[in-house]
């Protein structure tokens, strides 16, 4: 192995182990390892630059101003009392409905967009139970990975299998990954309900409380609310269509956040980029440099390649080495460059006399996306839904979310290898 590859290397692991430690931000880390890899020459600031994914950051950025200047007009605390009053301030049902509905609206839109969306919705609705709000947010950032997984446009992995295969279209996504991601699901939900027990109860008098606020008022300013909604409805047209127009997310959502800054004028505009989550978004450009270290050099080819090689050419064993290598190597990578990278390695299978390469992308896929639920750093919607955690008060800590999202992960996979095993071998 190259001395480049062994420092870039020991950078990455460095980094994560500081990261896990949680003595420093992640985000001066992220970025301190992202430019000592320049520095050191491990990657040169072109190829770092080239290796940052703006599409996805362009993304959250817009989604961050249209969805912060749409909390100023009181839209979701007004949802969230909505919604516990439909559940009569029940917080297990609470989390079961918020958690069902982010599944769904995650495998139609991004999941990244849906996080943006229900954060708001969380903190609205804990403070007036006062109950804990880690089991919620942890609820819906696995219930967004898992229903993303649904469909072409769910998540990004996805997005990249359907592009490269053209074969794999919406309906076969919808067809073949639907049906365990219900399963998953079902099995999921009572066990949220299980591990967070404690922190799922509220008084009487909270729960009367709740009930008793008339949703008359909440919304405090409806000319805004009005322009708000008008452009969160073509953003969210924009998000299906976007491959009929070969336009990208980012360019739909910063569209959208400039178009509604627009509208609502210069005060507006300061307020809205100050409240976008800057330090995720830098946390984001380390990770994406960290990662693009390891693919120049070769390191997450080299993995992916020697894998391969132990199939011996087996289309099951392969399966299953391919669902379990992406979903543990997307809890700690980005799936990005990991699922880039897998593409031509499954297609090269082809030439080595598998001919039914189907289950294998079924399995990088689930393995890709259900992995991003293992720690706090696997997928992009974990680390949007702690940022703002933090912003209100309530960090989550990595420790605290691997502690239970490695577990659920593990769960999920091996729900993901029966499901492969019976359907198509």
């Amino acid at each position: 192995m190259e001395q480049q590859a062994i420092w870039a290397i020991g950078i990455f692991l460095l980094t994560y182990a500081l990261i896990i430690s949680e003595k420093i931000h992640r985000t001066i880390l992220a970025m301190s390892g992202a430019v000592l890899m320049v520095l050191l020459g491990i990657i040169n600031q072109d190829s770092a630059i080239h290796h940052i994914d703006f599409n996805t950051l362009g993304l959250l950025i817009g989604m961050m101003i249209i969805v912060n200047t749409t909390a100023e007009t009181g839209l979701f605390h007004y949802i969230g009392i909505w919604t516990a009053k439909k559940a009569k301030g029940n917080p297990v049902t609470i989390l079961w409905l918020l958690a069902l509905f982010t599944a769904v609206a995650s495998a139609f839109l991004d999941n990244v967009t849906t996080i943006i969306l229900m954060i708001p919705v969380v903190f609205s609705i804990t403070r007036q139970l006062k109950v804990k709000t880690f089991p919620y947010i942890f609820s819906l950032v696995l219930a967004s990975n898992i229903g993303g997984t649904a469909t072409l446009i769910g998540d990004p992995p996805n997005i990249m299998i359907g592009s490269a295969v053209k074969e794999l279209t919406f309906a076969a996504f919808l067809q073949n990954l639907a049906p365990v991601v219900i399963a998953i699901m079902a099995v999921i939900l009572p066990l949220f309900v299980v591990m967070f027990r404690k922190g799922l109860k509220a008084t009487k008098e909270n729960q009367q409380s709740m009930m008793s606020i008339s949703l008359d008022g909440l919304i405090t300013d409806k000319k805004l609310l009005v322009q708000c909604l008008c452009i969160l409805g073509l953003t969210l047209i924009g998000f299906f269509l976007h491959q009929t127009f070969h336009l990208e997310s980012a360019t739909i959502a910063l569209a959208g956040a400039f178009l509604l800054l627009l509208m609502t004028g210069e005060h507006a505009m300061e307020r809205a980029i100050r409240s976008v989550e800057w330090p995720t978004i830098f946390f984001f450009v380390g990770l994406f440099v960290l990662v693009g270290g390891l693919v120049e050099n070769g390191t997450i080819t080299l993995l992916a390649e020697r894998a391969m090689n132990l199939t011996g050419g087996d289309p099951l064993l392969a399966s299953m080495l391919i669902l379990w290598l992406s979903a543990i190597a997307s809890a700690f990578l980005d799936n990005i460059p990991f699922v880039a990278t897998m593409i031509p390695m499954i297609q090269d299978l082809g030439n080595m006399g598998i001919t039914h390469l189907e289950p294998l992308w079924w399995s990088l896929a689930l393995g890709a996306c259900l992995g991003g639920n293992g720690s706090l750093i696997g997928a992009s919607a974990n680390l949007i839904a702690a940022g703002m955690s933090s912003k209100e008060g309530e960090p989550i800590t990595f420790v605290k979310f691997i502690k239970y999202g490695f577990p659920l992960m593990l769960l999920t996979v091996i729900i993901s290898s029966i499901y492969i095993l019976i359907r198509f071998f």
